[in-house]
C-alpha cells in the first residue's frame, strides 16, 4: 500500500480541508507576518493567535464530527458572504458615483440612489416610507 492509500484510508470518515480550514491558515500566516513586523511587546499576543489558529485547523482537519464541521463552514460561508456582498455594494457605488448620489434613510438607514443633477428632491424610503429632503 503506497503513502497516498494509507493517507485516504487515515481520512476516512474525518471532515478534512475546507474553506474555514483555509480561512484560518491564511489567518495563521497574517498573524506571523503582523507579528515580525509590529513591535516586540505585541509579538506574544500575534505568535499565541497564530498557534490558535493553527491548532483549531488541524483538530478541524481531522475530527470525525463531520456534522459539526460542516455547520461551523456553513456560518463562516454565511458570514464571508455578507462581507462579499458589502465589498460588491461598494465597488457598485464607485462605479455610478458620476451618474448618481447615495443617500442613507435618516430613520431605517436604507441605502437610495438618485439621478445627480436633479436639485432638492423629497426622496421616500421604499422600505420604510420615511420622507425626507435632500440636493441631488
Amino acid at each position: 500500500m503506497n503513502f497516498r492509500q494509507r493517507m485516504q484510508q487515515f481520512m476516512y470518515g474525518r471532515n478534512g480541508f475546507d474553506q474555514l480550514g483555509r480561512f484560518l491558515i491564511l489567518a495563521a500566516l497574517a498573524c506571523a507576518l503582523l507579528g515580525m513586523l509590529l513591535p516586540r511587546t505585541v509579538y506574544p499576543l500575534f505568535l499565541l493567535l497564530q498557534y490558535a489558529a493553527l491548532i483549531y485547523c488541524i483538530f478541524r482537519l481531522l475530527s470525525r464530527n463531520v456534522y459539526q464541521r460542516q455547520r461551523e463552514n456553513g456560518w463562516y460561508l454565511k458570514k464571508e458572504q455578507a462581507v462579499m456582498r458589502w465589498f460588491r455594494s461598494l465597488k457598485d457605488r464607485w462605479q455610478q458615483r458620476k451618474e448618481y448620489k447615495f443617500f442613507r434613510c435618516p430613520s431605517c438607514h436604507a441605502l437610495l440612489r438618485v439621478p445627480r443633477g436633479k436639485g432638492k428632491l423629497v426622496l421616500t424610503c421604499r422600505k420604510c416610507g420615511n420622507r425626507f429632503e435632500r440636493k441631488s
